[in-house]
């Protein structure tokens, strides 16, 4: 009998996967020379960054073990209660056991949704995690060691944060926007790579990634840095809440004497300053 992995754990194990392949092409992109492309110089990790990086491989390696324990248990009730809510897209002999899968169309229009219900649950998470002085210094504040973000520290996090933030938010994504397991693989895999793309630390060219979204490894580096603690909470795709709601810092991206690029932040005047505050 052959074996098969249901596709509710694929959605957990694959964009673990991904995300180390990922990590991995910056990783290897690192060792042929980035310094041109560097929102940081290359020294900067070892002497602003107060955790090394095998602590950070360790603390993702918790992260993703506690988040495997809990996607399983949580994709177990989802795919039940996901498979009556979409009943009407149930076909196939007189069983009724083939479930057929969504046109490119509602694939699509389900992605939109998704997006938008992650950015917003991780938008607003994030911002109290900030405010709730607790929840900063226990909980949050063990991702801002990292001041100079890199790929694979994109899942340096409390494993509370990483329950709050994405186990819950993408199980919140998945539900409202009505998505199969199957389409679930592919959006939690693309969400992924997003989130490292944000914290790989460079500014490549062609990008594509950066043609259609606003956040990216600038913006998100804004929100690591010191002054920008208090703006640019939204992630991991569209940048709106930070705008609607007076949390945007705006950003120029110049050419760092010596070599890569440099987020510089725009002064903000009184008003927005106090909306922010």
């Amino acid at each position: 009998m052959a074996f098969e992995v249901s596709d509710g754990l694929l959605g957990t194990f694959v964009p673990i996967a991904v995300y180390w392949l990922y990590s991995g092409l910056y990783i290897v992109l690192d060792g042929l020379g980035m310094d041109d492309y560097r929102l940081h110089p290359k020294g900067d990790e070892e002497t602003k960054n107060i955790v090394s990086k095998w602590t950070v491989f360790k603390g993702v390696l918790v992260q993703q073990a506690f988040q495997i324990a809990v996607s399983t248990l949580l994709f177990t009730v989802i795919t039940f209660t996901a498979s009556n809510y979409q009943e009407k897209l149930v076909i196939g002999d007189e069983s009724g056991t083939v479930r057929k899968q969504p046109s490119a169309l509602v694939i699509a229009l389900q992605f939109i949704i998704a997006m938008f219900v992650m950015d917003t649950w991780q938008y607003f998470m994030h911002r109290y995690m900030h405010i709730n002085k607790f929840l900063y210094k226990h909980v949050h504040s063990k991702h801002h060691t990292l001041v100079v973000p890199y790929a694979f520290g994109a899942l340096y996090n409390h494993p509370l944060e990483g329950l709050i933030l994405d186990t819950i938010g993408g199980a919140l994504s998945f539900l409202v926007s009505g998505m199969t397991p199957r389409v679930g693989i592919f959006f939690f895999s693309f969400a992924t790579i997003k989130t490292v793309d944000d914290h790989c630390g460079l500014w490549l060219p062609g990008n594509i990634l950066h043609v259609f979204f606003s956040n990216n490894s600038a913006y998100h580096d804004i929100h690591h840095q010191l002054y920008g603690n208090k703006y640019n909470f939204s992630q991991p795709f569209f940048v709106m809440w930070d705008k609607i709601l007076g949390t945007y810092m705006p950003y120029t991206l110049e050419t760092r004497k010596g070599g890569g690029f440099e987020a510089r932040p725009v002064r903000l005047n009184k008003a927005q300053q106090t909306k922010t505050d």
